[in-house]
């Protein structure tokens, strides 16, 4: 009896392999970080074959590390960045160029072209996205249009699009797939049938024969080294050869599923590299009016597919890298809440990263970060509470949001990601929402969702109930603040939040 399932989580700023028991503990995990570039300001690229290379270390570190045998493991799930774009060549395997990462804004020409005739959500009936340069559609059309003989090429069939999941999933087995999930996060493919909209296509000019199989989100796709394009990940270099790879899920979507968020209204917040607040709607699509996202939660081999509502915010993670790597404000992202916690409050200023516009509910391309309310009595530490406090106050606004659409009032929030370690800000969450913030045993909710849907298809484990029974709370943090203080705070954040539109023009 196979014993273990494992993920591959190919995150914005690192690559990781981790593998769970039974009971969705974590048994051994291996991370490794790749670049980021940036060519150009608002540019964001990662290098696919760097990418690749992680993958293969990770796998091999975290076999390793257990003294697992590949015998002992039973699937493989895949979760991933969703939207970072990757175009390569079919017989080669050479991307024709870096991928495209979901915070680039190069396409916001193309975006703003297309919005002339029907407006920002020209789309939006159709794929539930507004126009925006967060989704892959547009910058594979980028790269069509400006990589040398790209656009002939794949004309002639010969070129692969894929978001990081059919990257990885190629590469290991040689099937060019994807899921509903990253599907959904591409603005080509249709939310009601489920497949690639030619209508779009043509809108956009994307060649059809690029684009990967859509497919459920957990079923077997391939096996390792099975049917692989690369000559050097055959059966004598993986030792992971023959394993399924049998789940695929966008982080986000993956993360809802390792919270065991499987009824309408259940919701959770993971805090990354950016932030993203999901609610499952259910097996209809809920039409947002109040600038989320109406996005695919999940779809289970041959189940009915089940919609999720999203709020998607750009940088909550990436500023505190930015005051360490930027700034050199600190030394580790770890020591933010040392520093934060130096004063008492953020001494009336607030940090409104749009660093590369703003995501839900604003979808303003053209706005930019900005400090406001600066006065000398504000230190280093002031800076450090305020980054911490903007990713609170934009998921503040998701919610009111998510609630506003969904007609739901939610009564606690799921967290997971690697802010969640940060009390001090778990704390002022729970002040600013006015309800509850839980965070599970498990924090690796995202690989764990990827490892649920990988396992399910292999018969590893039964059904949600047994998923349901895995979950366990570690800690909750309950409100604390005053109404009026809550209030006063937010009312703050709000008229900060006007200063930074319209900055680029």
């Amino acid at each position: 009896m196979k014993k273990y399932v494992a993920a591959i989580d190919q995150g914005t700023t690192s690559t990781r392999f981790i593998i769970f028991d039974h009971g969705g503990n974590v048994v051994a995990a291996d991370q490794k970080e790749h670049r980021q570039i940036f060519p150009k300001p608002g540019w964001v690229e990662h290098d696919p074959l760097e990418i690749w290379t992680r993958t293969q270390e990770v796998m091999n570190g975290a076999l390793m590390e257990s003294g697992l045998q590949s015998a002992d493991i039973a699937a493989i799930g895949v979760t991933n960045q969703r939207e970072t774009t990757v175009v390569w060549d079919r017989s080669t395997g050479q991307p024709v160029y870096n991928a495209i990462v979901w915070q680039d804004t190069r396409t916001d020409v193309i975006c703003n072209d297309l919005a002339k005739n029907g407006g920002q959500d020209r789309l939006r009936e159709k794929t539930g996205l507004p126009l925006a340069t967060y989704f892959s559609g547009p910058k594979i059309k980028w790269i069509l249009d400006n990589v040398d003989g790209a656009r002939a090429k794949a004309e002639n069939g010969e070129l692969l699009f894929g978001n990081i999941d059919a990257w990885i999933i190629w590469n290991l087995t040689g099937v060019h797939v994807t899921d509903v999930t990253n599907a959904s996060r591409t603005l080509l493919m249709n939310l009601s049938t489920l497949d690639w909209d030619d209508e779009i296509l043509n809108l956009l000019d994307i060649p059809r024969a690029m684009l990967p199989k859509i497919k459920s989100s957990s079923e077997i796709y391939g096996h390792v080294g099975a049917g692989s394009p690369r000559p050097n990940w055959g059966e004598r270099t993986s030792p992971l050869h023959g394993i399924p790879i049998s789940g695929d899920l966008g982080d986000q979507q993956a993360a809802l599923f390792g919270q065991t968020c499987y009824s309408a209204g259940e919701a959770k917040n993971t805090y990354g590299t950016g932030c993203f607040m999901l609610m499952n709607t259910g097996e209809k699509p809920v039409a947002s009016k109040a600038g989320l996202l109406t996005t695919l939660g999940y779809k289970i081999g041959d189940q009915k597919a089940v919609y999720a509502l999203e709020g998607s915010i750009a940088i909550t993670g990436a500023l505190i890298q930015w005051l360490r790597d930027n700034l050199g404000l600190i030394q580790s992202s770890a020591e933010v809440e040392t520093l934060a916690a130096s004063v008492e409050d953020n001494g009336g200023i607030y940090f409104v990263p749009a660093f590369s516009g703003l995501y839900a509910p604003y979808w303003k391309s053209d706005a930019r970060g900005a400090i406001v309310g600066l006065t000398r009595y504000v230190n280093k530490g002031h800076i450090a509470r305020a980054a911490l406090e903007a990713t609170a106050y934009q998921t503040c606004e998701i919610l009111d949001a998510m609630e506003k659409d969904s007609g739901v009032k939610l009564t606690a929030l799921k967290v997971d990601g690697g802010m969640v370690f940060n009390e001090l800000l778990m704390q002022f969450q729970s002040d600013i929402l006015d309800v509850p913030v839980v965070r599970p045993k498990v924090a690796e909710t995202t690989a764990l969702g990827a490892a649920y849907a990988a396992g399910l298809a292999v018969g590893f484990w039964k059904n949600y109930d047994e998923l349901r029974a895995n979950w366990g709370k570690d800690k909750e943090w309950t409100p604390k603040m005053s109404a009026d203080r809550r209030e006063g705070l937010y009312s703050g954040w709000k008229k900060a939040v006007t200063r930074t539109f319209g900055w680029v023009e």
